[in-house]
């Protein structure tokens, strides 16, 4: 942390200028801030939002009032923070700590209202968590990033819960037992109040598919959550009790701005329609976790569909437990490498996928493999690209460029 602290010094604190939400997590945690973000702007504040990682463009990770930062402000940024701290050039950041920095100091150059940070990963050596926040929040904790984190949900959720602060209030969704113990001994001993999934707020689903959220002080029937998929009630959930947080902290968000947010918030390349006959989605589910979400989605929102998947991942990564889950749902399967260093070859698990499904052929690229799972697909059924955020990246660029070339002029 010592080479962020010693930027944000330099830079005069701009992390001090504006109250913050900061949430950490294994899945959701993007979901529950791009919901909250949607709310305070809906409440009429200057919103600011980082996230990652990035889908196509970097810009992506640092958002004001849900508008990516532009080239020429990102730039400028860049130059302003390298001029008041020139040690980022001869002891460098490290490429999210850099960006971290960056993300601050645009936040305190526009002026937000508040804003609302996702951590990268972990949450103890997190750049994010040199961020000054008023409330803390922590999604669910599974098993990711082990080499990192630890190989127990005990250590993992040591680590998430390193975003505590004394005397500010942390929201923790429902968690496995030994993930909440851990969060429990953390928060008591840095003496953070902690508002817990379950005990203190609830999210249902109501006969109508709407939701109902009975938290410290609302009481919420009928609202709409606009990201699709049931485990985003609980996201919502969590985003509602940020909120009312927030709103005990000085940042107003009354009960219809949080309406409003939950029914128009927006996460790409989480459960994404983009293309029909077949139906091609794009998930961003990376581990056992996820992929467990993602499979509870898939039957809710498209009971007795045929699927047919297009999948890649990177080497670090757990598949296993993602694939004995994923591919024997799957009709046929694609094996494709991802456009990164970090991108394990198909021909390296070819054999481990083929145990699993009768169906499955490793590509060069992912254009062949998204041309042959089309190809297998009746018009009724699912194409789902998914196993890495990478993967998710690489198709919406695709789409980006294709569409680009359909506006080209002749």
């Amino acid at each position: 942390m010592e080479r962020v602290q010693e930027a944000l010094a330099a830079l005069g604190h701009p992390e001090r200028r504006y109250p913050a939400l900061h949430v950490a997590g294994t899945n959701g945690k993007g979901s529950t801030c791009a919901m909250t973000a949607a709310s305070l702007h809906a409440a009429g504040h200057r919103v600011g939002l980082y996230t990652s990682p990035h889908l196509v463009r970097v810009n992506e990770r640092i958002r004001v009032d849900s508008e990516d930062i532009s080239d020429a402000d990102f730039g400028l940024r860049i130059l302003e923070v390298l001029e008041r701290y020139p040690s980022a050039v001869s002891s460098p950041m490290t490429y999210f700590e850099f960006g971290t920095v960056v993300a601050l100091w645009h936040f305190a150059q526009v002026r937000v209202d508040v804003a609302v940070l996702e951590t990268g990963l972990g949450g103890r050596l997190d750049a994010t968590t040199a961020a000054s926040p008023v409330v803390t929040a922590i999604t669910p904790v599974s098993f990711d990033h082990m080499e990192y984190l630890g190989d127990t949900l005990a250590a993992i959720a040591g680590e998430k819960a390193g975003i505590l602060k004394p005397g500010v209030p942390c929201v923790v969704a429902r968690q496995a037992p030994e993930a909440l113990e851990a969060i429990l001994r953390k928060a008591e001993q840095v003496g953070a109040p902690v508002r817990l999934e379950g005990r203190d707020f609830t999210g249902e689903r109501q006969p109508d598919g709407g939701l109902s959220y009975r938290g410290a002080t609302w009481s919420l029937d009928g609202l709409s959550v606009a990201l699709r998929g049931p485990h985003q009630r609980q996201n919502a959930a969590v985003a509602l009790a940020c909120l009312e947080a927030l709103q005990e902290r000085g940042v107003t968000a009354p009960p219809e701005a949080a309406r409003a947010g939950l029914a128009s918030a927006c996460w790409p390349g989480r459960l994404e329609e983009v293309g029909q006959q077949p139906i091609l989605l794009l998930d961003g589910a990376h581990n056992p976790a996820g992929v467990e979400v993602l499979l509870a989605s898939l039957k809710d929102l498209y009971p007795g569909r045929r699927l047919h998947l297009v999948f890649g991942v990177v080497g670090d990564k757990d598949r296993g437990p993602m694939m004995r889950a994923l591919l024997p749902e799957c009709a046929s399967v694609q094996l494709t490498p991802l456009e990164t260093p970090r991108s394990l070859a198909p021909e390296a698990y070819l054999a481990e996928a083929r145990a699993l499904c009768a169906d499955v052929t490793a590509w060069p690229d992912a254009d062949a493999a998204l041309a042959a799972a089309r190809k297998r697909a009746a018009a009724n059924d699912l194409v789902l690209c998914t196993g890495s955020l990478f993967l998710v990246g690489m198709m919406k660029a695709r789409m980006y460029r294709n569409l680009g070339a359909m506006h080209q002029p002749p």
